[in-house]
């Protein structure tokens, strides 16, 4: 792409237009100072964003010896420990502090409810996502198996009808109950309706009344002229849940951005939702629709007051991590620049435009910008990214930690170094979240040399994931971040089995987490009933006394010992994986999709990304170095699972066969990559083969 200079970088034209013609105008900056100061923050950073990669690469190199000088004998706690701090992978523990973070949003600090993770790149899904505040309990129970099964083909069905307002009824019952009677003994619209407990009652509009529960409200709409309220004693047409409390615009997993032109229409997204013009036209059943940000809701409080409640989720915006660079910009001696730095500069800068008000509607109303960062492997890399926030603050003229952080708890020396982690951003964190996938993988490539590790799906039951689970959500207690920031728990991959989700999900209220992630704004309705359910905050001084798990268990991995799986069992790992890697690979590669509800081995469609991808390219090449399997053996697979991705995919016009020409199929030639150099790849991440590929199917 033409590049052209500014401030002695080389930048994307496309980028600069975008920044110039759309971004600053506004905002009180020049262009010349922006550059000037982006070029600054560049030339201090970029060396040192280098020399924490180069510490990761030292740290695995060091692992890497010590566990093949071990292999075989039993794993020693202490002795691991022991190791892992001589080589200064682990560090002291920072004597107790609580964080500083101040001028956070309540929907952050002292709500619990569910969280979306959204793909920037794709418009449709973020207005979705941003949306998803408010949700419909009816649809939500309704449209899925979330009664036990799926609604019937064709019209309305008025007996599941029934049962959705039977469920909803109940749910009333528990959330906000009546002084006499229950919900289904309400027969008159227009009368007062009594709550047991009337501080609850927050207001009402033309036709409808709004409750509060755990803090988060209920609209029970009124409206008899609506076909399902017609038919309502009464005249209750729908129950409205405060859904998705905040929204995750992502920059990282669930995107294939791997150029200027990629990262400019994602970052245009995130311009969009800042300025609250975001719109998406799109074609539905035949019908064009037109979708934008909904607005603010105004209700008449019990004193006769307005009050206006948010309409939109509150966003957080994900930038990359440190490990990935960018052609976008290139530094003057001819290096891309670090994506990550280029992210932290532009989402900020963008972000002004919220901070000032000069936006259709206002993100923070606290004043702040939340960024997630993930991937960051133990306290200095989480120092580097404060000082380069301090240093994109200055740049902006912002008060210091306007900027905030979320840190995602995913990587191995991150979560065993977790308090010190927090302590090096602790006075502009608003986040922690465990994140299993990317976790594991790390976990994998940690041990690679070590030995085979068990099955993948034995691996959710292992000692550490347990240790690792608790002590997040301990350490962040212990550090204070109770009423000043998010405790956050995984994502639910699986957004067609609503049922097991309402099953399963409820564990993550209990352990004291105040968010988790859910895959779509239904399942963001549905996961908000566990929140009604649990009190968060109740349960946290109970949870905050309990010591924290150790690090025996977090430092042991999941290694198997007696390896005396059968050839069929060997086969069906192998497929398994080979199926999930390569139908999110094809799609990732040939059509730039960077999540998506990706059929897996049994046609169950699961919401994968490049952590799951880790996982599953991980473990092969884990079982292949240790002799598990052979070369030969993971190409059947790839071959058997090519097969079935390409029918899986059979009717997407978009899409590319595999199978029939391996060779020549640049997404299958990426798969195997990932296999075959999954050893050699820098801490098990798949971003470099995967960019290497798509790059080279864009034709560049």
């Amino acid at each position: 792409m033409p590049m052209t200079p500014r401030a002695g970088l080389q930048v994307d034209v496309t980028l600069a237009a975008f920044i110039e013609n759309e971004v600053l105008p506004g905002l009180d900056l020049a262009a010349g100072d922006f550059w000037a100061g982006a070029a600054d923050i560049l030339a201090r950073f970029a060396p040192r964003n280098r020399r924490l990669l180069a510490v990761r690469d030292e740290l695995q190199a060091r692992i890497d010896a010590w566990s093949r000088e071990g292999r075989g004998r039993p794993h020693d706690p202490a002795g691991a420990e022991a190791f892992l701090r001589d080589i200064g992978y682990l560090v002291d523990e920072p004597a107790p502090f609580s964080i500083g973070t101040a001028n956070v949003d309540p929907e952050v600090a002292t709500l619990a409810g569910p969280q979306l993770v959204v793909p920037s790149l794709n418009a449709r899904f973020v207005l979705n996502a941003a949306n998803a505040r408010w949700g419909s309990l009816y649809d939500a129970l309704y449209g899925t198996d979330a009664l036990g099964d799926l609604p019937p083909p064709g019209p309305y069905d008025p007996d599941r009808g029934a049962r959705v307002v039977a469920r909803a009824r109940a749910f009333l019952d528990e959330a906000v109950p009546l002084a006499g009677g229950g919900w289904a003994d309400l027969t008159d619209p227009h009368r007062d309706i009594v709550l047991r407990d009337p501080a609850q009652a927050v207001g009402r509009t033309e036709r409808s009344r709004l409750f509060r529960h755990n803090g988060l409200h209920i609209e029970v709409v009124f409206d008899p002229d609506h076909p399902i309220g017609r038919d309502d004693p009464a005249g209750i047409s729908d129950v409205v849940l405060e859904a998705a409390l905040t929204a995750i615009v992502d920059l990282e997993d669930s995107v294939a951005a791997v150029d200027a032109a990629d990262k400019t229409a994602a970052w245009r997204n995130w311009l969009g939702l800042m300025k609250g013009d975001l719109e998406e036209t799109f074609d539905k059943g035949g019908r064009s629709l037109t979708r934008a940000l909904a607005p603010d809701r105004e209700v008449i409080a019990p004193d006769g007051s307005t009050i206006v409640l948010p309409g939109r989720s509150l966003l957080f915006v994900r930038n990359v991590g440190h490990l990935m660079t960018s052609p976008a910009v290139r530094l003057p001696d001819g290096a891309e620049a670090p994506e990550g730095v280029l992210d932290g500069l532009v989402t900020s800068l963008i972000a002004l435009h919220d901070l000032k008000g000069l936006g259709r509607f206002r993100n923070s109303r606290a004043g702040s910008v939340y960024i997630v960062k993930p991937k960051m492997h133990g306290p200095d890399e989480c120092a580097f990214t404060n000082d380069l926030f301090d240093a994109v603050e200055d740049l902006l003229a912002l008060p210091r930690h306007t900027l905030k952080v979320g840190v995602m708890d995913e990587e191995r020396r991150t979560s065993a170094n977790l308090a010190a982690c927090i302590h090096a951003v602790r006075d502009r964190i608003v986040f922690i979240n465990t994140g299993f996938l990317d976790r594991t993988g790390d976990e994998i490539h940690t041990a690679m040399q070590a030995g085979p590790v068990i099955r993948k799906g034995d691996i959710k039951g292992s000692d550490w994931i347990a240790a690792y689970e608790a002590r997040n959500v301990a350490i962040g207690l212990a550090c204070g971040l109770d009423g000043k920031a998010q405790i956050g728990k995984g994502m639910w991959a699986a957004p067609d089995r609503m049922a097991d989700m309402l099953d399963q999900k409820a564990a993550h209220p209990k352990t004291g987490a105040n968010t988790a992630w859910v895959p779509s704004p239904t399942a963001a309705t549905l996961h908000a009933l566990h929140y009604h359910q649990t009190d968060v905050f109740a349960l946290r001084p109970d949870i905050a006394a309990r010591p924290a798990p150790g690090l025996d268990a977090l430092l042991t991995p999941p290694l198997a010992t007696g390896r005396n799986w059968s050839e069929a069992e060997i086969a069906e790992e192998l497929d398994n994986n080979a199926q999930g890697l390569l139908g999110y690979v094809v799609r990732w590669i040939d059509q730039g999709v960077g999540c998506s509800k990706v059929p897996d081995i049994h046609d169950v469609g699961l919401m994968e990304d490049r952590a799951t991808l880790r996982i599953s390219s991980q473990h092969m090449a884990n079982w292949l170095l240790h002799g598990v399997c052979t070369p030969e053996q993971v190409d059947a697979a790839l071959l058997r699972m090519a097969a079935k991705v390409d029918a899986q995919n059979a009717g997407d016009p978009l899409y590319r066969p595999m199978a029939a020409d391996p060779a020549n199929s640049l997404a299958f030639q990426a798969a195997r990559a990932l296999v075959f150099e999954g050893t050699a790849q820098p801490n098990g991440y798949t971003e470099p083969l995967l960019h290497r590929f798509r790059r080279r199917a864009k034709g560049g």
